[in-house]
Protein backbone atom coordinates (compact mmCIF):
# COMPACT_ATOMS: atom_id res chain seq x y z
CA UNK A 1 0.00 0.00 0.00
CA UNK A 2 2.97 2.35 0.51
CA UNK A 3 3.44 2.72 -3.26
CA UNK A 4 -0.05 4.00 -4.01
CA UNK A 5 -2.40 6.65 -2.58
CA UNK A 6 -4.26 4.15 -0.33
CA UNK A 7 -3.00 5.94 2.76
CA UNK A 8 -5.32 8.89 2.03
CA UNK A 9 -8.40 6.85 2.94
CA UNK A 10 -6.90 5.40 6.11
CA UNK A 11 -7.78 6.86 9.50
CA UNK A 12 -5.13 8.20 11.86
CA UNK A 13 -5.45 5.05 13.96
CA UNK A 14 -4.95 2.82 10.91
CA UNK A 15 -1.86 4.77 9.86
CA UNK A 16 -0.43 4.48 13.39
CA UNK A 17 -1.18 0.75 13.37
CA UNK A 18 0.55 0.41 9.97
CA UNK A 19 3.58 2.22 11.40
CA UNK A 20 3.70 0.03 14.51
CA UNK A 21 3.38 -3.20 12.55
CA UNK A 22 5.99 -2.27 9.91
CA UNK A 23 8.21 0.19 11.83
CA UNK A 24 8.28 2.23 8.60
CA UNK A 25 8.49 6.00 9.19
CA UNK A 26 6.65 6.57 5.91
CA UNK A 27 3.36 5.94 7.74
CA UNK A 28 4.22 8.60 10.30
CA UNK A 29 5.15 10.88 7.41
CA UNK A 30 1.65 10.49 5.96
CA UNK A 31 0.16 11.45 9.31
CA UNK A 32 2.41 14.47 9.66
CA UNK A 33 1.57 15.63 6.13
CA UNK A 34 -2.10 15.39 7.04
CA UNK A 35 -1.63 17.89 9.88
CA UNK A 36 1.02 20.24 8.44
CA UNK A 37 -1.46 23.13 8.20
CA UNK A 38 -2.60 22.58 11.80
CA UNK A 39 1.00 22.56 13.05
CA UNK A 40 1.85 25.68 11.09
CA UNK A 41 -1.25 27.48 12.39
CA UNK A 42 -0.43 26.64 16.00
CA UNK A 43 3.17 27.76 15.56
CA UNK A 44 2.16 31.08 13.98
CA UNK A 45 -0.36 31.65 16.77
CA UNK A 46 2.31 31.28 19.46
CA UNK A 47 5.49 32.48 17.75
CA UNK A 48 3.93 35.36 15.72
CA UNK A 49 6.46 34.83 12.92
CA UNK A 50 5.97 32.75 9.76
CA UNK A 51 9.61 31.77 9.30
CA UNK A 52 9.92 30.73 12.96
CA UNK A 53 6.68 28.79 12.55
CA UNK A 54 8.03 26.97 9.49
CA UNK A 55 11.16 26.05 11.46
CA UNK A 56 9.01 24.83 14.34
CA UNK A 57 7.00 22.58 12.01
CA UNK A 58 10.22 21.08 10.67
CA UNK A 59 11.53 20.54 14.20
CA UNK A 60 8.34 18.74 15.21
CA UNK A 61 8.55 16.57 12.08
CA UNK A 62 12.13 15.65 12.96
CA UNK A 63 11.22 15.04 16.60
CA UNK A 64 8.35 12.70 15.73
CA UNK A 65 10.31 10.86 13.05
CA UNK A 66 13.49 10.48 15.12
CA UNK A 67 11.66 9.59 18.35
CA UNK A 68 8.33 8.11 17.28
CA UNK A 69 5.59 7.82 19.90
CA UNK A 70 5.83 4.59 21.86
CA UNK A 71 2.67 5.06 23.91
CA UNK A 72 -0.79 4.40 22.55
CA UNK A 73 -2.20 7.57 21.06
CA UNK A 74 -5.97 7.68 20.82
CA UNK A 75 -6.16 11.16 19.30
CA UNK A 76 -3.13 11.78 17.09
CA UNK A 77 -4.33 15.24 16.04
CA UNK A 78 -4.73 16.35 19.68
CA UNK A 79 -1.41 14.77 20.66
CA UNK A 80 0.35 16.57 17.79
CA UNK A 81 -1.32 19.87 18.72
CA UNK A 82 -0.08 19.58 22.33
CA UNK A 83 3.41 18.63 21.12
CA UNK A 84 3.58 21.75 18.91
CA UNK A 85 2.12 24.01 21.60
CA UNK A 86 4.65 22.81 24.17
CA UNK A 87 7.48 23.20 21.65
CA UNK A 88 6.45 26.81 20.93
CA UNK A 89 6.09 27.65 24.63
CA UNK A 90 9.54 26.23 25.31
CA UNK A 91 10.98 28.31 22.45
CA UNK A 92 9.35 31.43 23.87
CA UNK A 93 10.68 30.62 27.33
CA UNK A 94 14.19 30.00 25.94
CA UNK A 95 14.01 33.24 23.93
CA UNK A 96 13.26 35.19 27.10
CA UNK A 97 16.06 33.48 29.01
CA UNK A 98 18.91 35.76 27.97
CA UNK A 99 22.39 35.27 29.36
CA UNK A 100 26.00 36.20 28.86
CA UNK A 101 27.04 39.29 26.90
CA UNK A 102 23.53 39.63 25.44
CA UNK A 103 22.13 40.21 28.93
CA UNK A 104 24.50 43.13 29.43
CA UNK A 105 22.77 45.03 26.64
CA UNK A 106 19.54 44.98 28.65
CA UNK A 107 21.03 46.42 31.83
CA UNK A 108 20.03 49.98 32.65
CA UNK A 109 22.62 52.64 31.86
CA UNK A 110 22.48 54.05 35.39
CA UNK A 111 23.01 52.20 38.62
CA UNK A 112 20.00 51.94 40.91
CA UNK A 113 20.19 54.16 43.98
CA UNK A 114 20.95 52.80 47.44
CA UNK A 115 17.31 52.79 48.51
CA UNK A 116 16.25 50.76 45.48
CA UNK A 117 19.12 48.31 46.00
CA UNK A 118 18.13 47.90 49.63
CA UNK A 119 14.51 47.28 48.64
CA UNK A 120 15.60 44.64 46.06
CA UNK A 121 17.80 42.86 48.58
CA UNK A 122 15.00 42.81 51.15
CA UNK A 123 12.57 41.46 48.57
CA UNK A 124 15.00 38.68 47.62
CA UNK A 125 15.58 37.89 51.29
CA UNK A 126 11.83 37.67 51.88
CA UNK A 127 11.42 35.46 48.83
CA UNK A 128 14.23 33.12 49.97
CA UNK A 129 12.77 32.91 53.48
CA UNK A 130 9.29 32.17 52.11
CA UNK A 131 10.70 29.47 49.81
CA UNK A 132 12.13 27.65 52.84
CA UNK A 133 8.62 27.50 54.35
CA UNK A 134 7.20 25.60 51.35
CA UNK A 135 7.17 21.82 51.40
CA UNK A 136 10.06 20.03 49.70
CA UNK A 137 8.17 19.11 46.52
CA UNK A 138 6.81 22.62 45.92
CA UNK A 139 10.19 24.23 46.63
CA UNK A 140 11.97 21.84 44.26
CA UNK A 141 9.39 22.24 41.46
CA UNK A 142 9.37 26.05 41.70
CA UNK A 143 13.16 26.23 41.72
CA UNK A 144 13.53 23.94 38.73
CA UNK A 145 10.80 25.68 36.74
CA UNK A 146 11.35 29.37 37.49
CA UNK A 147 14.97 29.64 38.58
CA UNK A 148 16.57 26.96 36.39
CA UNK A 149 14.07 27.41 33.50
CA UNK A 150 13.36 23.66 33.15
CA UNK A 151 10.34 22.45 31.20
CA UNK A 152 7.76 20.12 32.77
CA UNK A 153 9.38 17.21 30.89
CA UNK A 154 12.81 18.09 32.30
CA UNK A 155 11.41 18.36 35.83
CA UNK A 156 9.73 14.97 35.46
CA UNK A 157 13.02 13.46 34.30
CA UNK A 158 15.00 15.02 37.17
CA UNK A 159 12.54 14.31 39.98
CA UNK A 160 10.53 11.28 38.97
CA UNK A 161 7.29 13.15 39.66
CA UNK A 162 4.34 12.62 37.34
CA UNK A 163 3.11 15.38 35.03
CA UNK A 164 0.12 16.05 37.29
CA UNK A 165 2.35 16.21 40.38
CA UNK A 166 4.68 18.73 38.74
CA UNK A 167 1.74 20.85 37.64
CA UNK A 168 0.19 20.68 41.11
CA UNK A 169 3.44 21.43 42.97
CA UNK A 170 4.10 24.49 40.79
CA UNK A 171 0.55 25.84 41.05
CA UNK A 172 0.22 25.21 44.78
CA UNK A 173 3.77 26.42 45.42
CA UNK A 174 3.10 29.72 43.61
CA UNK A 175 -0.13 30.23 45.53
CA UNK A 176 1.50 29.38 48.88
CA UNK A 177 4.52 31.57 48.14
CA UNK A 178 2.27 34.50 47.26
CA UNK A 179 0.28 33.96 50.47
CA UNK A 180 3.45 33.83 52.58
CA UNK A 181 4.85 37.00 51.00
CA UNK A 182 1.56 38.89 51.44
CA UNK A 183 1.37 37.76 55.06
CA UNK A 184 4.92 38.97 55.66
CA UNK A 185 4.14 42.34 54.01
CA UNK A 186 1.00 42.76 56.14
CA UNK A 187 2.95 42.01 59.32
CA UNK A 188 5.53 44.68 58.45
CA UNK A 189 2.88 47.38 57.88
Amino acid sequence: MSGNKGHITLTDEELLQAYRSSDNNQWLGYLLQRYTALLFGVAVKYLKDKSLAEDAVQQIFLKVLSRPPVEDIFNFKGWLYILMRNHCLQQLRDKNNISGDTALAYLPATEPDDEEMQWREQTLDHMNEAMTLLNEEQRKALSLFYLEKNSYEQIIAKTGYTFMQVKSFIQNGKRNLKHLLLKRTENRS
